[in-house]
């Protein structure tokens, strides 16, 4: 069982950076690869970024690519999201998850344990 909660969103303005945390409860954070997905209203939850269960290896959906970047330390149980070059596009409450899979996988249908959620509001 593998517990998350996120922190770190908030308001800001177009252009501007905030950073995601998603701390994980356990000892086997470090057995699972790591996703974050978002979801504004009306919208279908979407995959952002997704990382292997060393950091070795990660992924991007292609409308973040280049301005977020995703990373872990397994020493502190914790998953990072750095978003730059925000948009108003971007506004959406955001989740991590893990997936105790081998493969990098970008549905939601995939991974096996979820966060709360943490909003993120991009102001044009």
């Amino acid at each position: 069982q593998v517990q998350l909660v996120e922190s770190g969103g908030g308001l800001v303005q177009a252009g501007g950076s905030l950073r995601l945390s998603c701390a994980a409860s356990g000892r086997t954070f470090n057995r699972y690869a790591m996703g974050w997905f978002r979801q504004a209203p009306g919208k279908e939850r979407e995959f952002v970024a997704v990382i292997s269960w060393s950091g070795g290896s990660t992924y991007y959906a292609d409308s973040v690519k280049g301005r977020f970047t995703i990373s872990r330390d397994n020493a502190k149980n914790t998953l990072y999201l750095q978003m730059n070059s925000l948009k108003p596009e971007d506004t959406a409450v955001y989740y991590c998850a893990a997936d105790s899979g081998i493969l990098l996988v970008t549905t939601v249908s995939e991974y096996d344990y979820w966060g709360q959620g943490t909003q993120v509001t991009v102001s044009s």
